[in-house]
């Protein structure tokens, strides 16, 4: 007798738009790590975007972005990925742990090895290419709007939307603090962003394969 099949985190609907936008973010992010390839300064856009904002921001708003901005550090993340796993098997949705865990560290540790071979640089040596912070944001963010999309039983167009706005509101919050605090450049978010746009549905489609495999061995 064999159970109920987990629901699939990356639904069959959703495959084809999010693998088309994976295909695009990852255009993104090797033409714009080319781009920045050992540069130490912004560039046009960066420019066109930073100097009203980097490190003029004054409170309240300054406070705001300090206090989204330690939601990225280690504590700060580890509380949220904490928070939303033991979310996740209080819903009964074990995959969806396993996403958060193994997602959102790929993630990060991919945005991690990019900065290394970027060499992108701000203040002195800081690595800044693709910001790790809105990387790790938008791969939560994405992380809980599959869930959601799953649960809701949501079609192709509502949770296609649903996941892209949900990216969108994590990575614009988390990107304009890094940049209202001069942390990062402009460029440097919207190749954090797309990082997570690549990583979080591979790995959720990984994650399904396997587990369905699993299954059908035990069955």
């Amino acid at each position: 007798m064999t159970g109920r099949p987990a629901p699939a985190l990356l639904p069959p609907s959703l495959r084809a738009w999010l693998g088309l936008i994976a295909a695009l973010a990852t255009l993104a992010v090797v033409v714009l790590g080319v781009l920045y390839a050992g540069h130490s300064e912004p560039g046009t856009v960066d420019r066109w975007i930073i100097q009203p904002t980097a490190d003029t921001v004054g409170p309240p708003w300054r406070q705001v972005a300090l206090a989204m901005d330690s939601l990225g550090e280690p504590a700060g993340a580890a509380t949220l990925v904490v928070a939303t796993v033991t979310g996740c098997l209080l819903l009964r949705r074990p995959r969806a742990a396993v996403l958060v865990v193994v997602g959102v560290g790929m993630t990060v540790g991919t945005a991690t090895l990019l900065k290394h071979l970027a060499g992108r640089t701000i203040h002195g040596d800081n690595l800044s290419y693709p910001s790790g912070h809105t990387a790790f944001a938008t791969a939560l963010a994405l992380v809980v709007a599959l869930l959601a999309t799953g649960r809701l039983g949501l079609g192709r167009t509502a949770g296609t939307l649903l996941v892209l706005v949900a990216a969108l509101v994590a990575g614009a919050a988390m990107g304009w603090a890094q940049v209202a605090l001069g942390a990062h450049y402009p460029t440097d978010v919207l190749g954090g962003w797309c990082t997570a746009l690549v990583v979080i549905p591979a790995t959720a489609w990984l994650v399904d394969r396997t587990a369905d495999a699993g299954r059908r061995e035990r069955n």
